[in-house]
């Protein structure tokens, strides 16, 4: 015999997940009742209105760092729209990502972020998508998140947590291509190299000049773009290598995400 079908009934299956009054009654309907099935009619509901908007381009979004002593993560999740990013489902499913993916592993995270994801696809009519997912492991760690766009998690050997996490905000603010010279590859060097010649062969100017000009110009675009050449933005007397060297510390590994 089918349940009634009552305003109590919409309103805890409502409660429970969050969807909308009109969607609980249908399901309620569908399942004559029975809570379980009507959970059950969402979840697919869900899946197959995420399905339908899986192909629609997802431009905005916001990063999340948790971190919890000697360990950090970063998950990013992306969305259509600013407006849908700071929707507190969507709030609120960002961090219960990063928390299961601080618990239990970015593997056991991902598997079941579907079953999250997909609820909140079908409240927001908006396209979800899981972004970028870093794990960072150290003893030294500092993390930044600005504006919830972009985040940064740095990993040092030596120094202290307060100087990681200068790190990370100069690389939030600063952006540097390169976390050291030895990133730079013969390619990009002979690009630049080729781009900045172009730029010198039409400077009346005697060869000697001109080759310095060309060192020059090389020497200052690395600099603006390579982490440890970079001057400190909290302190523009002292490049970050300096600071680094000064504080006896060395960078281990940086992660970093933006949207």
């Amino acid at each position: 015999m089918a349940i009634q079908i009552t305003t109590e009934l919409i309103k805890e299956l409502r409660d429970s997940t969050g969807i909308s009054v009109m969607q609980c009654k249908r399901a309620l309907e569908e399942a004559e009742g029975d809570m379980k099935k009507a959970l059950a009619i969402l979840k697919k509901t869900s899946s197959d209105i995420a399905l339908k908007k899986g192909d629609r381009e997802v431009k905005d979004g916001s990063v999340c760092i948790k971190t919890n002593g000697e360990k950090a993560v970063m998950v990013s999740l992306h969305c259509e729209t600013d407006f849908v990013s700071r929707n507190e489902d969507f709030v609120n499913l960002l961090q219960k990502l990063a928390d299961i993916a601080i618990a239990d592993g970015i593997p056991k995270m991902k598997e079941g972020s579907k079953d999250f994801i997909d609820p909140v696809i079908q409240k927001t009519g908006e396209n979800i998508q899981l972004g970028e997912v870093y794990e960072v492991l150290g003893e030294v760690l500092g993390t930044y998140v600005h504006n919830n766009k972009s985040g940064v998690i740095v990993s040092l050997v030596g120094g202290t947590p307060d100087l990681a996490r200068d790190i990370a905000m100069h690389i939030t603010a600063m952006k540097p291509e390169y976390m050291s010279e030895s990133e730079i590859s013969e390619d990009v060097k002979k690009t630049i190299t080729e781009v900045f010649e172009k730029e010198v062969a039409t400077i009346d100017k005697p060869a000697d000049i001109k080759k310095k000009m060309l060192e020059g110009k090389i020497n200052t675009y690395f600099k603006e773009k390579t982490l440890p050449e970079q001057l400190f933005i909290k302190n523009p007397e002292e490049t970050v290598g300096k600071l680094l060297e000064k504080s006896g510390a060395k960078i281990k590994e940086v992660k970093r995400s933006s949207i």
